[in-house]
């Protein structure tokens, strides 16, 4: 399908564009395939197609199937306020699954506790970093869940802030994990930024209580097999962010002397994943792959910013 850009770049003969600016030439339906398509788009795209013609917004409005399922995302979440919200989940007709709220900092509790209302049968929240949510906002939530007979399966809490054991404790209960213990996949460092959706996770909620310092936070298992063979061992390397130093590649925890050269983008890396990386060709310093767009297209062969960036001004003042 085009884009603005390309239809306002587009050659004027197009039939279906003079079709458009032609009031005397009868109005020219979509494609009925392009309805098919309406349930695989994301957000930012499904609200863009509501305005192309009243058919799609006559389509788009009408199908309850279409919202059941919402994921805000940036840079649309920045934008997006407790009215908005509101609004958009009421498409689903009170029959909204999963709500997945990615970075909505001016989302409060009394907007999120609104929704949940008026959609008691929510299975998935995700809300990381909403930073204008508390902890005990987010208990409320939860709580009215349960009271309503709510079925919520997987609640995401990353970057909630001043959540404490109490609040856990409580989350726990309200989503029975207390009943049913978690029996799940370990929990990796190096996938926790990059898959905030993972459907690989089944864990009822993403945080527990780091055996280390005793805080409620996000905590992580080892990756290495040495540490996973050995009983004892795997349970001394498991904590939080702030009580093991870990590899950003394999995730691995990081003993003083297994550490890496410096990086390009200041994490940690081990000495096995630090010798497999590409280097920058000035300075020998390697991306993690949490930055690999940053090192330009050559895989092999690359000139990191900093360096790019000395040798520029070098060459100007020369």
């Amino acid at each position: 399908m085009r884009t603005c850009h390309q239809m306002e770049n587009s050659d004027v003969s197009d039939p279906m564009l003079l079709n458009a600016s032609d009031p005397a030439l009868p109005a020219m339906d979509p494609h009925a395939a392009l309805f098919l398509v309406l349930g695989y788009l994301r957000l930012p795209d499904l609200l863009a197609f509501q305005s192309v013609c009243r058919l799609f917004r006559e389509a788009i409005a009408g199908d309850r199937l279409l919202w059941m399922r919402i994921t805000v995302e940036p840079p649309l979440s920045g934008r997006l306020t407790d009215d908005a919200l509101l609004e958009l989940t009421s498409r689903a007709g009170g029959a909204l699954k999963s709500l997945a709220l990615l970075d909505c900092w001016k989302i409060t509790d009394a907007g999120l506790l609104q929704v949940i209302d008026r959609n008691p049968t929510i299975s998935e929240l995700f809300i990381p970093g909403c930073t204008y949510l508390t902890a005990d906002g987010v208990v409320s939530v939860v709580q009215r869940l349960s009271e309503r007979k709510g079925k919520l399966k997987r609640l995401r809490l990353r970057g909630l802030c001043n959540i404490s054991r109490d609040h856990l404790d409580s989350l726990n209960y309200y989503l029975g994990i207390n009943d049913h213990p978690q029996c799940s996949k370990p929990s990796v460092y190096n996938h926790w930024m990059s898959l905030p959706l993972n459907d690989n996770d089944d864990r009822p909620i993403d945080m527990d209580i780091c055996p280390k310092c005793n805080n409620a936070g996000l905590v992580f298992d080892c990756t290495r097999e040495n540490c996973r063979s050995m009983k004892y061992r795997w349970s001394v390397c498991r904590g939080c962010f702030f009580c093991i130093a870990r590899c950003q590649e394999c995730g691995g925890c990081i003993d003083f002397e297994e550490l890496g050269e410096e990086t390009i983008c200041a994490h940690l890396l081990c000495i096995d994943c630090w010798l497999q990386l590409p280097k920058c060709s000035l300075c020998n310093r390697p991306y993690c792959k949490g930055h690999i767009n940053f090192r330009g297209s050559s895989p092999a062969l690359f000139v990191c910013d900093q360096c790019g960036y000395d040798e520029f001004t070098t060459n100007d003042i020369m």
